[in-house]
């Protein structure tokens, strides 16, 4: 009897943290979704060039990066639930800033905070989804982060459309990142003895040093794959608005809501790809998504009419969705369970240099060559991407 009380606790438990880690995600996926939207009213209230976004998303990524290589020795620290309600309240000052400040350096500066609070968090689920849970958790996760990248455009598109100013999209998120903040700090102690399990159980498994893992070059691979993935997924959520309204003609309001319908079909890529992960391998599952992500990019990039485009970022935003959570779930076969858990926290710092570097080297080559160029960056991009899976996966065949 007591020890069917224990048992139901535990599922109980899991189910529990199963739930606010998809809450996590979804906070982190709010501010990502904002600022495609956000960008040009940004642009013209401090007076930018198109491509000075490149400035705020280097910030934002230095803070991203530096948190998610020291994530395990955060969690350490603070535990899982201590670092969300972190990061949350860090992401919910970063909002808060952007919507109140006058001047534009102080913007870029307050985008480390959001970096920092989101890399760690970023990490941690990951690699606790990864080593405690299944390929479909891992989809499903994922595709929470979609849904705030699907309700970020749409909050922002709505509140520029009511009140004709963008700052009210970030005070409205900023209020909502402040209330999660909340929630996981009162909850914090669910994780305490997830945090301690799993870190007893790596110690057993004789886990690498990091300076090891870094010498491998199936984690080098692994950290590249990751650089192009999130600069991608990113870099077309982010312009595809100032695509369509400064070169394509589109109304704002339209434009709004079809960057919105990227992040939707990326959420329901995700959601269906947790049903299909059975029938497939996680290997097959990566190769399928970049070939139909090939020809939704290619579909945008040739501009036959305003349909095809918008076929082309839906089709885009679907087949990428399921990339990104299988590499992770595949990050074991890359690498060997020695430097799972090292290469999943560089692979995650790797996700978020690529989130500032690939958006920004677009906006450089737009404003050199037009807004137009971007779909063929992202092209090649994503050729790359294809060509390195492909070669870390014939490394593993021809060492095993």
């Amino acid at each position: 009897m007591v020890a069917d009380i224990v048992k139901y606790m535990k599922k109980k438990t899991a189910i529990g943290l199963a739930a606010l880690s998809f809450i996590a995600f979804i906070s982190l996926g709010l501010p990502d979704g904002l600022l495609g939207v956000a960008w040009p009213g940004i642009r013209g209230h401090f007076n930018l060039s198109v491509d000075a976004i490149g400035l705020l998303l280097i910030f934002g990524t230095g803070g991203y990066t530096l948190s998610s290589f020291f994530s395990g020795v955060l969690v350490r620290k603070l535990g899982i639930g201590g670092l969300l309600s972190i990061s949350c309240g860090a992401t919910a000052a970063t909002l808060l800033i952007y919507a109140v400040t006058p001047v534009w350096w102080l913007f870029v500066i307050s985008a480390t905070l959001g970096g920092l609070g989101a890399g760690a968090i970023d990490a941690g689920i990951n690699t606790y989804v990864a080593q405690n849970h299944s390929e479909r958790m891992m989809q499903w996760l994922h595709a929470s982060f979609g849904v705030g990248t699907t309700l970020g455009p749409i909050i922002m598109t709505l509140g520029i459309s009511l009140t004709s100013r963008w700052q009210i999209g970030y005070f409205l998120v900023a209020g909502a990142q402040a209330l999660l903040a909340v929630i996981f700090l009162i909850t914090r102690g669910k994780w305490k003895n997830v945090s301690v399990a799993s870190e007893h159980k790596h110690h057993a498994k004789g886990e690498a040093s990091l300076a090891e893992t870094l010498k491998r070059l199936s984690a080098l691979i692994s950290m590249l794959m990751f650089f192009i993935y999130t600069g991608v997924e990113l870099g077309l959520g982010i312009w595809a608005y100032t695509l369509l309204t400064e070169s394509r003609g589109i109304d704002p309001e339209v434009a709004g809501f079809i960057t919105g319908s990227y992040w939707a079909t990326f959420t329901l890529g995700r959601i269906l790809a947790g049903w299909y992960t059975k029938k497939l391998t996680v290997q097959k599952l990566i190769y399928i998504s970049i070939f139909f992500a090939l020809i939704g990019t290619a579909l945008v990039l040739i501009d036959v009419s305003s349909w095809v485009t918008i076929l082309g970022i839906a089709l885009t935003g679907f087949s990428i969705a399921p990339i990104f959570p299988g590499l992770v779930s595949d990050t074991l076969n890359r690498v060997g369970l020695r430097h799972e858990a090292n290469t999943i926290g560089i692979q995650i710092a790797a996700a978020g240099l690529g989130a500032a570097v690939i958006p920004s080297l677009a906006g450089v080559f737009a404003r050199l060559y037009g807004l137009e160029v971007i779909p063929i960056f992202l092209l090649a991009a994503l050729i790359i991407l294809g060509l390195s899976f492909a070669f870390s996966h014939a490394r593993v065949k021809k060492y095993s």
